[in-house]
């Protein structure tokens, strides 16, 4: 039997759609503008304004006419950090790729420079590896930072890993970030990141990246393997279980209603 659906509340939708238009602004807007984007009729957004304004959610920039996001949004957003819903919904799917695969599996972030591992599942009877929970590596190293660095536009990532010394190394000779600006041009075409050796000699890894609706890279899914006995059409077939484990876990952070998906 399928749930039923909520019966519409046209007053919280409206507030919703414009508490959502004014993050996803680099700026503050005009009330003109909000009511283009939502097609409301002005009175009622001026009273919406009015409302979110006196609950701290809008903040009002009288010189400029323009409305931003306040402190309790602020507040919302740290509450949502606060509860680590990506380590929640990303420890199951992480888990079922795992069961899937028979390797290990990693859920990371873009931490400036680095990635920050935050889920670490292990496979039964694989190889160690030097990620765990709160370990970091020089994201250009690893499968999973390539699979965030590449989604992220150019100017961002050469204001992180730009320069002109060679970029650190743990097992080859140091990469030029000439060498990273095409690594990361064939990631984007492959639509998934790879790393063989540059960690750990003789451990491959794949990652996707998991991006968030406006297209910013908010983790990675990834797998390590022993890269001796992985044939091409085995690692074909871990590049498109990890895809498919990021497309889920983007579903379920990002979807409203998301119920787990049975693979």
């Amino acid at each position: 039997m399928s749930p039923q659906r909520a019966a519409p509340a046209p007053a919280a939708e409206a507030v919703l759609q414009v508490l959502g238009l004014l993050a996803r602004q680099a700026a503050p807007v005009s009330a003109a503008w909000l009511i283009r984007q939502t097609g409301l009729p002005r009175s009622s957004v001026y009273r919406l304004l009015a409302v979110l304004e006196e609950g701290g959610f809008v903040l009002r920039f009288p010189e400029s006419r323009t409305y931003g996001l306040g402190v309790s949004a602020f507040e919302l957003s740290q509450g949502y950090l606060r509860q680590e819903p990506l380590t929640r919904l990303g420890r199951p799917v992480l888990a079922a790729l795992v069961d899937r695969v028979g390797e290990s599996g990693h859920l990371a972030v873009l931490d400036g420079r680095d990635v920050l591992y935050v889920v670490e599942e292990r496979a039964p009877g694989r190889p160690p590896l030097v990620s765990d929970v709160g370990v970091r590596l020089p994201a250009h190293l690893t499968a999973s930072g390539r699979a965030m660095l590449a989604a992220l536009p150019v100017a961002q990532v050469r204001a992180l890993c730009g320069g002109r010394g060679p970029l650190s190394a743990r097992t080859r000779e140091p990469q030029t970030y000439t060498g990273l600006r095409e690594e990361l041009r064939a990631v984007r075409a492959r639509g998934h990141a790879v790393e063989d050796g540059e960690v750990t000699e003789g451990l491959a890894s794949v990652a996707v990246p998991v991006l968030d609706p406006t297209g910013w890279p908010a983790a990675s899914v990834a797998v390590t393997y022993a890269a001796a006995e992985v044939r091409p059409d085995r690692q074909a077939d871990l590049v498109a279980a990890v895809t498919a484990y990021a497309v889920e876990l983007r579903r379920r952070l990002y979807t409203p209603h998301a119920r787990p998906h049975r693979s």
